[in-house]
C-alpha cells in the first residue's frame, strides 16, 4: 500500500507590522516579502544563492544604516550587509532576518589636487574606475568591475595594480563605520586604530562599513592590458615560461593567469569560442612605452591563439572580464596560496585545469610580491605579505545546469585543491573562501597571532557577534 502524505506545515503568515517602527525612521526602501521587487532585490551575485529575509533595507545614507542596525538588534534579528552583493559563500542575505543593502550608496568623490577618494560603502569598482580615470588617478581595485569595493576592501583587496602600489587595504586611508551598537564611529591611523587595523585584511566582522577614503595614483588613462591566449596543449610550456617571465618582472606589471576556456567576448572570433586554453592577462601601471617593453617577450612566446594585450583604457580594460562572471550563474569556489610554481605544481595545474565538465569553469593563478611584500607582516590584518602566487579554483554552470551537474562542477574544483597540497603555501586568500569553508580555513587565512588580534578586536566593538554572517571572527 502506499503511503499517504501529509501536505508540509505551512509557516505562519509574515507579521508586517513589526517594521512599522523601522518606516518612522527609515527614508530608503523597505521590501518585505509581500513587496513588489523583493525577489529581485534578494539575488546576488552568485545565483546558487537562495535566501529569503524577513526584511531588505535598502539604504540612502549613513542615519539608515543605523536605525536598521538598531531595529535588527532590539528584536534580536540576523544581520546580512549587502555591498556589491558579490561573496561567493553569500554572506550578503540571510534567512528570515535583516538584510542592510547599501546598493544605493555608490557615491565616489574625489580630490584629485590631494589624490584622494571617498567611495560610499556600496559601490562597485567600475564606479571608482570611472570618477577616478577621469583625473588620470586610480587605486588597487578588482579585476572584474561589477566586483562591490566593500568586499574586497575588507578582506585585502587584490587586483593589477597591487605590485606596483599595494593591495586596496594599503591605500586605504579611512573608514566611516556603523558598529554593532549603532555607533558611528571614523577609523584610521589616528581615530580608532585598532579598529582601523582589523578593517584592512579582517574582512566584515566589526561593523558596517558605508564609506572608505582611499589614496590615490596617478594611472593611465591608457595603459599596455589585455590577454593572450594559447592553446590548452601548450599549457605546461606557458606555465614555464610564465614563472621566469613573472619572476623578473618590474612592479608595474600586473598579471594573472587564466586556466580553462576561451570566452565568447565580441572581440574574439568566435571560432575560438570555448576552446580549452590557457591566458595570461597583464595590466601594466607605467607608460605606454615601458608596458610594451614589460609584456614583449610574452607577446613573442610560442603560438598565441590570439592576442588581445595592447594599449587600451584602464577602465575599460577594469570591466573587460565582467561577461565572463555573469550575475546569477552559480559559483563554487575553492583556494590556496602557493608555495611556488615549481614543475610539480605546474603539472598538477596542467592536469586538472581542463577537466571540468563546464565550459564557464575555470583556475586562476595571481601574481603578488612586489610592493604587496614590502608591507610588514603585522601592519595589517592581511596576512599572506610573502605569498608569491595564490591559486582560485572555480566551478561555474548556469541554473539549469543544477542537480548532478553541480555536484560534477564542485567535486571537480574539490579534486584539484586536493592536488595541490603538496605545493601550498601557508594561508589563503579569506575572500575566496565559500559556504563550506569552515573555521578552521578562516583561522589559516590569519595564522594564530593575527587571529588572536582580531578576536580581541572584535570583543571590544562587537562582543555579542552581531555581524557574523560573514567569514566569521568570534570575540575572544
Amino acid at each position: 500500500m502506499t503511503a499517504i502524505q501529509k501536505p508540509a506545515p505551512q509557516a505562519p503568515p509574515l507579521d508586517t507590522t513589526a517594521f512599522d517602527e523601522l518606516r518612522r525612521s527609515f527614508r530608503g526602501e523597505l521590501l518585505l516579502p509581500v513587496t513588489p521587487g523583493y525577489d529581485t532585490a534578494r539575488r546576488i551575485w552568485n545565483g546558487a544563492i537562495d535566501r529569503r529575509p524577513a526584511c531588505i533595507a535598502r539604504c540612502t545614507g549613513v542615519a539608515d544604516v543605523v536605525a536598521a542596525v538598531r531595529f535588527a538588534r532590539e528584536r534580536d534579528l540576523e544581520i546580512a550587509v549587502r555591498g556589491g552583493g558579490h561573496n561567493v559563500a553569500g554572506t550578503a542575505v540571510c534567512d528570515d532576518g535583516v538584510v542592510i543593502d547599501l546598493s544605493s550608496m555608490r557615491a565616489v568623490s574625489v580630490d584629485p589636487a590631494g589624490r584622494r577618494a571617498r567611495v560610499q560603502g556600496g559601490a562597485l569598482w567600475g564606479d571608482v574606475d570611472h570618477e577616478t580615470q577621469a583625473h588620470g588617478l586610480a587605486t588597487t581595485g578588482g579585476i572584474v568591475g561589477h566586483t562591490g569595493v566593500a568586499g574586497l576592501t575588507l578582506g585585502g583587496g587584490i587586483g593589477f595594480l597591487m605590485r606596483k602600489h599595494g593591495l586596496s587595504v594599503d591605500n586605504l586611508l579611512a573608514a566611516e563605520v556603523v558598529t554593532a551598537e549603532g555607533g558611528i564611529v571614523r577609523a584610521s591611523a589616528d581615530e580608532h586604530p585598532d579598529l582601523f587595523w582589523a578593517l584592512r585584511g579582517g574582512g566584515g566582522n566589526f561593523g558596517v562599513v558605508t564609506s572608505f577614503q582611499y589614496r590615490l595614483h596617478p594611472v593611465g588613462p591608457t595603459v599596455v592590458a589585455g590577454p593572450v591566449f594559447w592553446a590548452a596543449d601548450d599549457t605546461t610550456d606557458v606555465l614555464r615560461f610564465y614563472r621566469e617571465f613573472a619572476a623578473e618582472a618590474p612592479d608595474e606589471l600586473g598579471s594573472i593567469v587564466r586556466l580553462g576556456t576561451v570566452p565568447p567576448l565580441p572581440v574574439i572570433s568566435e571560432e575560438l569560442h570555448w576552446r580549452p586554453a590557457i591566458a595570461v592577462i597583464c595590466c601594466h601601471a607605467g607608460t605606454v612605452e615601458q608596458g610594451e617593453s614589460a609584456v614583449r617577450a610574452l607577446r613573442r612566446f610560442g603560438k598565441p591563439l590570439v592576442d588581445l594585450l595592447a594599449p587600451s583604457p584602464y577602465a575599460a580594460f577594469q570591466c573587460g572580464l565582467d561577461d565572463t562572471v555573469l550575475h546569477g550563474w552559480h559559483y563554487y569556489w575553492k583556494s590556496t596560496n602557493l608555495a611556488g610554481l615549481s614543475d610539480d605544481a605546474t603539472a598538477v595545474v596542467a592536469d586538472h585545469a581542463y577537466t571540468a565538465g563546464s565550459p564557464r569553469s575555470y583556475a586562476v593563478m595571481f601574481h603578488l610580491g612586489g610592493a604587496v611584500a614590502r608591507v610588514p607582516r603585522a601592519a595589517t590584518a592581511y596576512a599572506a605579505r610573502e605569498v608569491p602566487h595564490n591559486i582560485i579554483i572555480d566551478a561555474v554552470w548556469r541554473p539549469e545546469e543544477s542537480g548532478e551537474h553541480a555536484a560534477a562542477e564542485t567535486a571537480w574544483a574539490r579534486r584539484f585543491l586536493q592536488a595541490l597540497q603538496p605545493h601550498r603555501a601557508g594561508g589563503v586568500y579569506v575572500n575566496f573562501l565559500d559556504s563550506d569553508d569552515d573555521a578552521s580555513r578562516v583561522r589559516e587565512a590569519y595564522g594564530d597571532q593575527i587571529y588572536r588580534r582580531l578576536a580581541e578586536i572584535k570583543a571590544e566593538y562587537d562582543p555579542d557577534n552581531v555581524f557574523h554572517h560573514n567569514k566569521n571572527i568570534r570575540p575572544g
